[in-house]
């Protein structure tokens, strides 16, 4: 049986020259990342290849330099959303 991974970035454009990962887990952990992440209405991506991958980073830090296009494109689709819930 396949494990459940999850993986939480964090991304101040102000203060960070990158992505970093900031907590992950699996099952049980996974399952409270993404419990918290929905109390606090945080985006949540389901791409287990791409959870896979993050999972082999460590806490703090940065995203590697190939999967920045991957996460820009989640981070362009949560500005966009945060900016409708603004207006």
């Amino acid at each position: 049986m396949e494990k459940k991974k999850a993986v939480a970035i964090k991304y101040n454009e102000e203060k960070d020259e990158a992505p970093r990962i900031v907590a992950k887990g699996k099952n049980y952990l996974a399952e409270k990342i993404i419990e918290i992440a929905r109390e606090y209405n945080v985006y949540i991506k389901e791409d287990s290849e791409l959870a896979e991958i993050l999972y082999g980073i460590d806490i703090g830090e940065e995203v590697p330099e190939e999967l920045y296009s991957i996460i820009a494109e989640i981070l362009a689709f949560v500005y966009k959303v945060r900016k409708r819930w603004i207006l």
